[in-house]
């Protein structure tokens, strides 16, 4: 950091001339490599005496020596420009395949702790542009306003998604189509609609706020050095799962629960509590939960394993036990069992997007 400026700039200086003569050995002539080769120990000598004046009259002629026999190309700015695009696709692709995913969260499973995505239904129209603008920044919220134009029945909901975190909804019917922003779950639970509603000419179809599902970077990286903790809100490939339907188009599914069974452990809900080896759940995950204080309604019962008080599941050696925060509206390992250990992808780190009301790290 002491170093004189025209030192370090003649010092690179000789490091691109003798990568040049390198590189072109082949092609310059014996003369040329001759002058290349006095023209550097001339320049190093200048620097060696720490003569100015005479360093930087010898940068000069090396560096005219150096650009007439690498010119720059005509469309040296373009391919500048493009390697940089180059290098930042390659720098996201690494981060985002062995550090930081982005992940959408689509259903209301870990509801209050993330949220999935919530259709508000309404009479009233639309706020002015402005606060739409605002609220989509801010809370991820946008506004669907579909008017039947036909007296009509809608035969389907086609589901289209676009870059991956768009999700929008093909309305068909016989005389007319919409295409909606939001998943046909939502319209569907929220809006009232579906296939063989009929709808007369000027009657609102769906109409109101839909809030986008967060938006969470889960961590790839750390799974690698150090095993997954109880408590833990982890993200996991539903491959090879039973009962879990995969996508026709982007393969299965990938679930965000909390982590509540590592291998081995032992057990047991008895609502509004979760027991495991024998006793509560600590953790200020578990414990949050484990409130009931609303929004928070604690455990319930499950289906096929932990279906009963007195029940009691063991984890397997391979696998591990997922539970949805919205216990009694999630589809987790109390229907299909444990989550196989090769389907683990990350530990939910920190809510990105929308910036109200989850946003920052995860617990």
């Amino acid at each position: 950091m002491f170093t004189r400026k025209y030192v370090k700039h003649g010092q690179i200086l000789i490091r691109h001339a003798e990568k040049l003569l390198r590189y072109r050995r082949d092609v310059l002539s014996e003369s040329t490599r001759g002058d290349f080769q006095l023209q550097i120990e001339a320049l190093r000598q200048s620097l060696k005496d720490r003569n100015e004046p005479k360093a930087k009259e010898e940068t000069e002629r090396l560096h005219d020596l150096y650009t007439k026999h690498l010119p720059a190309p005509r469309d040296a700015s373009w391919r500048e420009n493009v390697e940089v695009i180059l290098v930042a696709v390659v720098v996201a692709i690494g981060i985002r395949s062995y550090f930081l995913q982005p992940f959408k969260i689509p259903t209301g499973s870990m509801q209050p702790t993330l949220n999935g995505i919530i259709g508000h239904p309404s009479t009233e129209p639309s706020p002015n542009i402005l606060r739409q603008i605002v609220e989509f920044v801010v809370l991820g919220r946008n506004y669907i306003n579909v008017v039947s134009r036909e007296d009509d029945q809608i035969f389907e909901i086609v589901p289209r998604k676009v870059a991956f975190f768009f999700t929008f909804s093909r309305l068909v019917c016989e005389r007319q189509s919409f295409l909606v922003y939001a998943p046909p779950d939502t319209l569907r639970q929220d809006f009232n609609v579906f296939p063989g509603r009929l709808c007369h000419r000027g009657e609102v179809i769906a109409r109101g706020a839909i809030d986008t599902g967060d938006q969470v970077f889960v961590d790839k990286c750390s799974y690698n050095f150090v095993k997954p903790h109880n408590g833990d809100v982890f993200v996991f490939r539903t491959n090879g799962i039973p009962g879990i339907r995969e996508d026709p188009v982007s393969g299965p599914p990938f679930y965000i629960k909390r982590l509540a069974g590592l291998p081995g452990d032992q057990l047991r809900v008895d609502p509004p509590f979760l027991y495991i080896n024998g006793k509560k759940a600590e953790g200020y995950g578990f414990e949050r939960v484990m409130s009931a204080r609303p929004p928070y309604r604690g455990y319930a019962l499950g289906q096929q394993y932990l279906s009963k008080p007195d029940q009691r599941y063991t984890v397997p050696r391979d696998g591990y036990f997922a539970l949805g925060d919205n216990s009694y509206n999630s589809y987790d390992s109390r229907y299909w069992g444990p989550v196989p250990v090769e389907n683990l992808v990350g530990r939910g780190l920190f809510v990105y997007w929308p910036f109200y009301p989850h946003w920052g790290l995860i617990r």
